[in-house]
């Protein structure tokens, strides 16, 4: 058993030194590292091989950079510049009027919808508007037309743009029947939920005529 364990082991370092002479780039790794097999040092430590070793040694993969290009931070100069002449531009189109259909997303009553103008949402809680009143939703996420949007952070200023909508109609859900039985033990027990609704129908989406 020992004798066949030497040959083993003699046949086995026979070959690394065979190898070692045949692949330049084996040998350099073995002389910077010290190890025939650094899949072994990158199993134990943390560390890459890449810190063991020059990078030259390691080839390149998928994994090496991420897929996407890095994308280097501006100067604050730059990052005035862009944005004086992104607010230029669309300070232009608002001018002209050359923005579409303008939609909106506001935040109403714990939810967020996005609207634009005649559209009827449906509001699932009490307002204290009656029929027939004319509301303004303040607190707005982001508006936009065809060729810009503006997005607010969390929120755009109220003397940036104005939804107004009017209350339709004030009514209940359908009667929800929510049932509780226990088989074999005479419980039973039986609730009826209905659910306050408000129709809205959006009447106007406006912008201030300038941007800063």
């Amino acid at each position: 058993m020992a004798l066949t364990l030497t040959a083993a082991l003699g046949e086995t370092l026979r070959r690394t030194a065979c190898r070692l002479r045949a692949d330049p780039r084996s040998a350099s790794l073995f002389k910077h590292t010290g190890l025939l097999f650094p899949s072994f040092e990158r199993h134990r430590s943390s560390r890459p091989i890449a810190a063991l070793s020059p990078s030259s040694l390691v080839p390149a993969t998928s994994l090496s950079r991420p897929p996407w290009p890095e994308v280097q931070p501006l100067c604050p100069e730059e990052e005035r510049r862009r944005h004086a002449a992104v607010v230029q531009k669309v300070n232009t189109h608002i001018a002209n009027e050359d923005y579409g259909r303008l939609f909106a997303v506001v935040h109403f009553a714990s939810h967020q919808w996005k609207v634009t103008n005649e559209d009827l949402i449906l509001v699932e809680n009490h307002i204290a508007a009656g029929c027939g009143d004319r509301i303004r939703m303040e607190k707005v996420l982001m508006v936009g037309g065809e060729n810009f949007t503006v997005i607010g952070r969390p929120l755009i200023g109220k003397e940036l743009v104005r939804v107004e909508a009017t209350v339709i109609e004030k009514t209940e859900s359908w009667p929800k029947v929510y049932m509780q039985f226990w088989k074999r033990h005479r419980f039973q027990r039986k609730r009826i939920v209905k659910t306050p609704q408000t129709i809205l129908r959006i009447n106007t989406i406006e912008v201030a005529p300038r941007f800063t």
